[in-house]
């Protein structure tokens, strides 16, 4: 899943995706300053290894949201702009530069938050801190979130154990054209 192979593809994608991205990202900075006054969005997260590392997004919440994870959060705290970019996946562009970085590929487990112990817990038993966290993968797709940790932890393992090019692919693909929910909140 980590192979030489998928960096190079990982890399040329990301610098793909920024470039025919950037005007986006211009025009949610903008809309976002205005929506919570600082729109980007920076939070230490669980990398490979449990390393930490700051994953970057476009801001869905107000500033003053509890840093806990999204499931634990009330849908009334996302923005108007927020559920737009939140079901268009274009929060997540900025994670590219943290695949640029090394720190994220674009198919992997999504990366959780420190304070996500039993997760991070079901993780470590099966091997999946092993592996790069992704921006998108069959947890994803399949809409199974962090409120769930032992389900995600199994599907997490099934994506590593079955991994192919055409499933990097696919998952890319599917998250695109918008299958799966991502991180739901609370209702």
């Amino acid at each position: 899943m980590q192979s030489p192979f998928f960096r190079v593809l990982d890399v040329f994608l990301a610098l793909v995706g920024i470039c025919l991205t950037i005007p986006f990202w211009g025009l949610i900075y903008l809309v976002g300053l205005y929506d919570t006054g600082s729109p980007v969005f920076a939070q230490k997260r669980v990398g490979k290894y449990r390393k930490p590392f700051t994953l970057y997004k476009f801001r869905t919440m107000p500033v003053a949201t509890e840093s806990v994870a999204t499931h634990l959060v009330d849908a009334s705290s996302v923005t108007k702009l927020g559920n737009f970019l939140r079901k268009t996946k274009l929060d997540e562009l900025p994670q590219l530069i943290n695949v640029l970085k090394g720190e994220m590929s674009f198919v992997g487990p999504r990366p959780c938050l420190f304070n996500q112990t039993e997760l991070i817990e079901e993780r470590q038993k099966r091997g999946v801190m092993d592996v790069l966290p992704g921006i998108t993968g069959l947890a994803q797709i399949n809409g199974v979130d962090m409120s769930t940790p032992t389900k995600l932890a199994e599907l997490d393992k099934e994506m590593i154990d079955t991994f192919t090019l055409s499933a990097y692919f696919s998952y890319i693909l599917q998250t695109a054209i918008g299958k799966g929910a991502g991180d739901r909140v609370k209702r």
